[in-house]
């Protein structure tokens, strides 16, 4: 009987485990975008989704990510994240990010947009670069009316 509850908590954990939803790492140069099929190569754009069971969409761009969810069950998703334009390879809470759209700053599919952790930071950015802020909501509306 022994052996049994053994088996039987070894389950349990490899099943806690094994439906971890958390990031993982972007390995630059190697992973490809889900959505574009182009590999990840820019540290300051890219994005991933992790869904509710764990598993990871990684993204060279955060349009990329957003295009992705126009066919997908956003109910599904857990983390939406977009790398950190000041922290690069640093991925950040999107839905709570401030994003901002600046011709001034190229990003790999060409929306000029960027994802900051604090308002304040894309204020900074925004004075020096110019462009147009948007929280997680409205950058979705523009971008659908695109």
């Amino acid at each position: 009987m022994k052996p049994l509850k053994h088996y039987s908590l070894y389950t349990v954990l490899l099943l806690l485990f094994a439906c971890n939803i958390s990031p993982k790492p972007i390995d630059y140069g190697t992973d490809g975008c889900y959505f574009c099929k182009m590999t990840i190569v820019d540290k300051v754009h890219a994005a991933e989704i992790v869904t509710k069971k764990g598993k990871v969409y990684k993204f060279d761009a955060t349009e990329c990510m957003l295009n992705f969810m126009d066919d997908f069950e956003t109910n599904e998703i857990a983390l939406y994240l977009s790398n950190n334009y000041l922290e690069p390879g640093t991925l950040i809470d999107a839905t709570q990010a401030t994003f901002l759209i600046s011709k001034n700053i190229p990003s790999p599919m060409g929306a000029y947009l960027s994802a900051f952790k604090t308002k304040t930071e894309a204020d900074s950015v925004q004075s020096s670069k110019g462009g147009t802020l948007y929280n997680w909501e409205s950058l979705q509306v523009y971008l659908s009316n695109k």
